[in-house]
């Protein structure tokens, strides 16, 4: 059962159950070292023929499904050892059958869904770090406060030092320099 409706004349079902192994290879050595990252989602593909006056209704239903992207009850007997129950559906591949207008055979590829774990609580952190970032915050917000008056306040030096370089070298000529 998918999404608490019952697949048709499912034919196959197959599971593949992984453990997920990160592999690091350290600079300077032959070889390399694999972390366990425990196992890896339940991949589980079936397939099955739809056939009669609802065949396209159950079609549409599990394209229905892998559009949502949201996860689904999942049942069957093949997979309890496994304690899949909710899904997100992969893929859906549907072929119409000659023969018959109402009979479609379709695979759907299915993924095991796990709750995202919450993030860890930030209650432990010392609430003197929060206020220490707060007061170095507020004295990077009124050294910017600064900066407008002083960025301003340079106009009045533009006039008398405007021509300082050729008084300075005007200076050096009558003194005889190079």
């Amino acid at each position: 059962m998918l999404a608490g409706e019952e697949l048709p004349q499912v034919q196959d079902l197959t599971t593949v159950d992984r453990r997920a192994l990160a592999e690091h290879k350290a600079p300077g050595k032959d070889g390399s070292m694999l972390q366990n990252l425990g196992r890896a989602p339940t991949g589980i593909t079936l397939s099955g023929v739809a056939s009669g006056p609802s065949a396209l209704d159950v079609v549409e239903r599990l394209k229905a499904d892998m559009r949502t992207g949201q996860p689904v009850a999942f049942v069957a007997d093949i997979t309890a050892d496994t304690d899949v129950e909710q899904v997100l559906v992969d893929d859906v591949q549907v072929r119409q059958l000659a023969g018959s207008p109402d009979r479609y055979a379709y695979v759907v590829t299915l993924h095991e869904f796990t709750e995202p774990v919450e993030p860890a609580a930030t209650d432990a952190l010392d609430a003197d770090v929060l206020g220490d970032a707060e007061d170095q915050l507020g004295d990077v917000l009124d050294g910017l406060d600064l900066a407008v008056p002083f960025e301003t306040g340079l106009d009045r030096f533009v006039a008398p030092l405007s021509d300082l370089l050729d008084r300075l070298v005007a200076l050096r000529q009558a003194s005889g320099g190079p």
